[in-house]
């Protein structure tokens, strides 16, 4: 494993398997929260979900990026600068994260009692605390990628997954049966809460015990480079906010204007679809700490070869999720929620796209290119939030079906005129 290349191997292996577990861990855990729920108690949990992760926005605006490229650069040639970028963003981070705890208090009752018209209220509430355990465990996990270490995430990984698979299913059973529908949302957040928790108690033991941070004193950055930092960080934290509103924008739209069980349709085809995505394009995530190392006709032959490979991979798991898409949600989710195979099939597009994506965004953030992602995301968010009005409202002159339709195809539409926009711009 010596070299850029056995660093690639190394942290694709582990990549691959931390991606693995955490995208494996998601389907098992989604698949036995859905057939326990039945699709409007799913719908429910989904949309407080999306609302809440929408919300956590401007807990990073940006600085999630930042912290990975810049311990990259400087954690083994200048460890003390390292830790100095890692505690004034670790700052930054603590105060927008509270800020986020605070706007989903604020924004909880008009959003589930005006907005949605749903009971979900409590659930947002428990968002307040969901949100910051999710955050700093992802935080976290940074300065170990950008060491070339992804040993510890893949053990937090474990970790949650484990928890969340046998802890909030016996919750689920239990709030079922004793609580009404709002309360029940709030106990489940509130255990999931705990299975995050656990995750970024092992990552925090462990930084404090075995990182090399721990023996280097962090040197203050000066003026020129925190100008440095907040120039690389500014497209980011526009990336960060349109990208939110790009990944969710279409379960907000449509819990304000279908009932519960439609969420849920739509949400067990987008989760699946999501998850093998993420699978496919677990190389992004490898590779970035050697991308950000690499110039010129190496850096451009490795990305192409990832490319292909990605590429080539997508598409026959595209036309193969297409053509069996009746019995996976059939076998996976049940008969009850039979609807969502229309929507699964029009989402299979997503399949080459969103790996695709991640590849090209990684590519730009390595090489210090952020306002091309900032650019090019914003005019897709704001097409995407277009498309999804109009044809939401289309369908809904012939049923709530037909508006997740138009839900499903705006998306695929936005996403491929965001992956062509990256594809053009590299060649210029």
């Amino acid at each position: 494993f010596s070299g850029n290349e056995g660093r690639a191997i190394k942290n694709s292996s582990w990549q691959i398997a931390t991606t693995l577990i955490a995208k494996i861990g998601s389907l098992i855990f989604t698949i036995i929260i859905a057939r326990l729920m039945l699709p409007e108690l799913y719908g429910l949990y989904g949309l407080a979900l999306s609302t809440i992760l929408f919300i956590g926005v401007f807990s990073d605006l940006g600085i999630g990026a930042a912290l990975q490229t810049y311990l990259s650069k400087t954690i083994d040639k200048i460890p003390a600068k390292a830790k100095g970028y890692f505690y004034l963003l670790t700052k930054y981070k603590i105060i927008l994260t509270i800020l986020s705890s605070l706007i989903l208090i604020i924004l909880a009752g008009w959003l589930a009692n005006s907005f949605y018209n749903k009971p979900i209220y409590y659930a947002l509430l428990a968002g307040a605390i969901y949100l910051p355990i999710g955050i700093f465990s992802g935080h976290l996990s940074s300065v170990f990628i950008s060491k070339n270490n992804f040993r510890p995430q893949f053990i937090k990984e474990i970790i949650i997954q484990i928890s969340r698979i046998t802890i909030v299913p016996l919750a689920i059973i239990y709030f079922l049966k004793t609580t009404p529908t709002e309360f029940y949302l709030l106990g489940i957040f509130a255990t999931l809460s705990i299975c995050y928790a656990l995750g970024g108690f092992y990552l925090f033991i462990t930084l404090k015990l075995k990182h090399p941070f721990n023996q280097t004193k962090a040197k203050e950055l000066n003026k020129k480079e925190k100008q440095e930092l907040l120039h690389f960080t500014i497209p980011l934290a526009a990336t960060a906010f349109s990208g939110v509103f790009f990944g969710f924008i279409d379960q907000i739209m449509l819990g304000h204007y279908v009932q519960s069980q439609f969420l849920g349709f739509y949400q067990v085809a987008f989760n699946l679809i999501a998850s093998a995505s993420a699978i496919i394009a677990f190389s992004a995530t490898a590779l970035f700490p050697i991308f950000v190392r690499l110039k010129g006709k190496r850096l451009e032959r490795g990305f192409r070869k990832t490319r292909n490979i990605t590429l080539l991979i997508s598409s026959l798991a595209a036309i193969f999720t297409f053509l069996i898409a009746p019995y996976i949600i059939n076998i996976i989710y049940g008969s009850e929620y039979a609807t969502a195979t229309t929507y699964l099939r029009i989402l299979s597009a997503f399949l080459i796209s969103y790996p695709l994506i991640s590849l090209y965004t990684i590519y730009y953030t390595s090489q210090q290119k952020t306002k091309i992602i900032a650019i090019l995301l914003i005019f897709s968010t704001i097409l995407n939030i277009i498309l999804n009005f109009v044809l939401i409202n289309i369908g809904l002159q012939y049923s709530m079906f037909h508006a997740v339709t138009g839900a499903c195809v705006a998306t695929i539409i936005s996403r491929y005129i965001y992956l062509a926009g990256l594809i053009l711009w590299r060649r210029k």
